[in-house]
Formats: structure tokens, C-alpha cells, sequence
């Protein structure tokens, strides 16, 4: 089998293509990526994408599908098998990044996939919504993003980690673009069980990717590494943390407002699909160049903040203007440009900014504030529109962002070093 190709009956993604295909646009000629890195790239972004393709499966079709279970018909136990994965995810990064510094990144990307697996076939098999839960709570534990993120710095060179990044977070955001058209009709065919057995498959699979085509990492093992403590309490990395919470607190309370202001503006939530689909996709296009500037013309720290500063637009926009169905499609599309070269650039600068032997523990600290960044914006764009309607989520969105704003204008990247790869 060709890594990288997925197959689900009449679906075939293959996401790593269109990672390859940025790597290449990114890449100076003088100084481009080797084959190692482009394959380690591609595979990494395979890897995640696996993972990531099952469980955005089942995020379309979960609380309708969890219905039909016994208990399911308690929204409050679905909503907590539902979101138990996210706060299971908060709870082991930093272990996982930890432990992938002491013990190796292989290890314990295994070690995560095996528990996300083992968790899939338990949601697979469960009699009740209780029994769910405890799935979905397993699936959590097998927190590997910290741990992927960490080897993908460590066999990248410094000026082109941005691009791996980069490849990483067009493979998610394909297959999620992906899950939303195909979701329903597996769905249909499959039921919520087969969703999860799929979702185990792709796991196990993820595995063998990783042995198959991702060369041996260094070790940092017998580095001093830094007491936690100072990890955590870095002021570059703080701001990196504060970042990417409330990025994610944006992008999950932006998800409670949009589907019903679009169903509410006349398209049916069987249809938003066409609406997500492009903006995802031309956002890819439009981050591109963006990339290129900031990492081949020195110019991250102007990209970084526009970037911030177009999140604050997005969101002042919605809730002054709001719009119908097109127009909430464009804020979508500026959204995705500055989400996806968010995404891009805030992995490459902690891996930067973190000392070698704690890239793991710096990781996993800001993939958890990620995790509770996901949590609390639900929580809170739930809140908002309850007591305050739909625009308040979009104004405190707003002013979190400025307040990001301020701690993105002191980020100072640190020189790539350019040195040959293995």
C-alpha cells in the first residue's frame, strides 16, 4: 500500500499530495527541503491525519447517532461522551510530551495510538452511552500531538520546520474539509459502531506509517533537561501557550454560532458542507505566500501579528455586520487564512524557542492549553448565547484577540540555523 492513501469504500483521500505540493511551493531552490524531509514531512502529516480523519468522522453524526443508545436520550451524558475526549487530551500531553523526551518519540506515539485504538473499539462495542463514555475517555488518553509535533522538529532543519508544520495542518484541515461531506452517507451505511471500528483501523494503521517510512530520531536522553518548572514559566513560550488557547477558544465558539446563523439564513445543515469545503480549501492558497514571507523574507513577526489582527476583524465583522450565507462564507475564508497560518507558525516557533532536550515537555504544555482553549470556548459561546445572543460571543472573541495582539507584537523569532540535514 502507497503511504498515505486512505481507504474508505468509495472514499480515497490522499492528503499527503497536497502536503507535498506546499513543501515544493514553500522551498527556496538554493536551500530546499531534502527527500528526507519532505517524506518525513508527508508521512508525519499522514499519521495525524489518520488519527484525525476518525475522529472527525464522527463529530457530524455523534449526538444524533448516540441517541439510539441506552441513555442516549440524556443530552447531558452525550454532550459529556462527546467532549470527554478533549479534556482526557488536556490531561496527558504534557505526560506524553514529557515521557516522548525521557523515552523517545516512537515509543510513545505507539503508546498513544494503541490507547486511541483500544478506546475506538471500546466506543465500537458499547452497550450504553455509559460505556461510551469510558471509549471516549480512552481515546483521549492517547494524547500523541505533543510527541509527533517534537519528531517532526527533530528531523527537520530549523529554517524549514514551518513548512512540515505547514503540511501537518493541511492534512487535518483537509480531512476535515473531507469528513464533512462524507460523514453522513458512511454514517448511514456503517452506523456510529462502524464509525468507531473505521477510526481503530486508521489508528492501528497510523502505526505502521510510522514504522514503515519515518527514519530513527536523535535522542536527547542524555541532555540536562531544564526543570519543568522553568519550561512552563518561559515568557517566549507563555506567550506561544496564551496563542494558541485562544486561537482554539476562537475556533470552537465560532463553531457554536455559525451552523445555526446558517441554517438561520436559509441553508440547510445538510448543505453547510458547501459553504466549510471552499473556504478551507482557498485558504490553503492564500496562506501560502504568506508562509514563503515569513520564513524566507524574515518577515514572522509582521505575518505572525497580521494574522491576529485579521482573527480581530473576523470577529468585529460577524457581530457589527453579520451576514447571510455568502457573507459568513468570506468571514469563514479570512478566518481559515489566519487560523491556518496560526497553526503553521506558532508549533515552528515554540520548537524553536524550546531548549532541545524539553521540546517534548514545551510541546505538550501547548498542545494542553490548546485542549482547554477547545473546552472553554464552547463553554463560554454556549454561555454567550444563552444569556447575551450570538453577537457577544463575537465581541469577547474580539477582545481576547487584542489582548493576544499585545503579546504577539514582543514575539521575536530566533534565527534559523541552517545547517545540512542527515
Amino acid at each position: 500500500m502507497k503511504a498515505g492513501w486512505v481507504d474508505e469504500g468509495d472514499l480515497i483521500i490522499y492528503a499527503p499530495f497536497y502536503a507535498k505540493h506546499i513543501a515544493r511551493v514553500l522551498s527556496p531552490t538554493a536551500d530546499a527541503m531534502t527527500p528526507a524531509e519532505r517524506r518525513t514531512g508527508s508521512v508525519l502529516a499522514a499519521i495525524f491525519g489518520l488519527r484525525m480523519l476518525g475522529l472527525f468522522l464522527v463529530l457530524p453524526v455523534f449526538s444524533v447517532l448516540a441517541a439510539q443508545l441506552p441513555g442516549g436520550d440524556d443530552a447531558m451524558l452525550v454532550g459529556l461522551a462527546l467532549g470527554a475526549y478533549g479534556l482526557t487530551q488536556a490531561c496527558f500531553q504534557i505526560p506524553f510530551g514529557l515521557a516522548s523526551d525521557r523515552w523517545g518519540r516512537k515509543p510513545v506515539i505507539v503508546a498513544g495510538l494503541l490507547l486511541f485504538a483500544a478506546g475506538s473499539l471500546i466506543a465500537a462495542a458499547a452497550p450504553d452511552i455509559h460505556v461510551m463514555i469510558v471509549g471516549r475517555v480512552l481515546q483521549g488518553a492517547g494524547a500523541i500531538s505533543a510527541a509527533v509535533s517534537a519528531l517532526a522538529a527533530d528531523l527537520t532543519r530549523e529554517q524549514h520546520r514551518t513548512k512540515v508544520m505547514a503540511m501537518i495542518g493541511a492534512s487535518i484541515g483537509l480531512v476535515f474539509a473531507a469528513s464533512l461531506v462524507v460523514a453522513p452517507p458512511l454514517a448511514a451505511a456503517v452506523g456510529l459502531s462502524g464509525l468507531f471500528v473505521l477510526t481503530g483501523l486508521l489508528a492501528l494503521g497510523a502505526i505502521v506509517l510510522l514504522f514503515a517510512a519515518v527514519p530513527p530520531a536523535p535522542t536527547f536522553a542524555k541532555l540536562e533537561r531544564p526543570p519543568f518548572s522553568v519550561v512552563l514559566s518561559d515568557a517566549k513560550l507563555a506567550r506561544m501557550n496564551f496563542g494558541v488557547f485562544a486561537l482554539h477558544l476562537m475556533q470552537t465558539a465560532l463553531w457554536v454560532v455559525v451552523p445555526p446563523a446558517l441554517v438561520a439564513a436559509g441553508l440547510p445543515g445538510a448543505e453547510h458542507w458547501k459553504i466549510y469545503l471552499p473556504a478551507v480549501l482557498l485558504s490553503f492558497a492564500v496562506m501560502v505566500p504568506a508562509i514563503i514571507a515569513a520564513e524566507r523574507k524574515g518577515r514572522m513577526r509582521p505575518i505572525y501579528t497580521g494574522a491576529v489582527v485579521l482573527l480581530i476583524l473576523v470577529q468585529a465583522g460577524l457581530a457589527l455586520f453579520g451576514g447571510g450565507v455568502w457573507l459568513t462564507g468570506l468571514w469563514l475564508l479570512l478566518f481559515f487564512v489566519a487560523f491556518n497560518i496560526l497553526e503553521a507558525l506558532q508549533p515552528s516557533l515554540i520548537s524553536r524557542l524550546a531548549p532541545p532536550a524539553a521540546k517534548g515537555a514545551a510541546l505538550g504544555i501547548y498542545n494542553t492549553t490548546q485542549s482547554l482553549g477547545l473546552f472553554l470556548g464552547g463553554l463560554l459561546g454556549g454561555v454567550l448565547v444563552k444569556y447575551y445572543g450570538t453577537a457577544a460571543v463575537h465581541l469577547v472573541c474580539a477582545a481576547i484577540g487584542i489582548i493576544w495582539l499585545m503579546l504577539a507584537s514582543r514575539v521575536q523569532a530566533p534565527q534559523p540555523h541552517t545547517t545540512s540535514a542527515n
